[in-house]
């Protein structure tokens, strides 16, 4: 996966009953964020990062996506408590991951195991990748995502 590819169509179920689906933002820009766990420190961060800036994201015409592969009942519990109006694709079986490059594997302690790469993809109105960021570092990301999305 590489800038200037098509984007990966997918359609998840979200939180709150919804099914998350590239093909229904057509014509817009996405931001598609890969996160690890839900309610996790660095994931609850990056989440309450993007979601504070939802309203520069529309201004920019830019909707904002998280996904990982928690189940679309754990994305409720975490919306729900930290008021997250962002829509979070809950990828159980993993395909969608794998097909972004982001399932992958990962080493904690010397212990291998497979896992998200925090990673975020900027998609275009044509549906291809504009810009990818990888082993993302969640302080500033989420102002550094959008001004690449104003400026597409």
């Amino acid at each position: 996966m590489k800038e200037g590819d098509l984007a990966p169509a997918f359609s998840l179920p979200g939180a709150g009953g919804e099914t998350v689906a590239l093909a229904a933002l057509a014509g817009k820009k996405v931001v598609l964020y890969f996160y690890p766990k839900d309610d996790t420190s660095g994931c609850t961060k990056e989440a309450i990062e993007f979601n504070a800036l939802r309203d520069k994201f529309a201004k920019a015409k830019t909707v904002v996506i998280g996904m990982s592969p928690d189940s679309s009942k754990s994305h409720d519990k975490f919306r729900e408590k930290y008021q997250l109006a962002l829509p979070l694709a809950a990828d159980e079986t993993k395909e969608t991951l794998a097909s972004y490059g982001v399932w992958v594997e990962k080493s904690m302690y010397g212990r291998k195991y497979m896992g998200v790469e925090r990673s975020t993809f900027l998609i275009d109105e044509t549906g291809r990748i504009a810009k990818i960021w990888r082993k993302v570092k969640v302080p500033g990301h989420a102002e550094e995502v959008l001004a690449a999305a104003a400026a597409l």
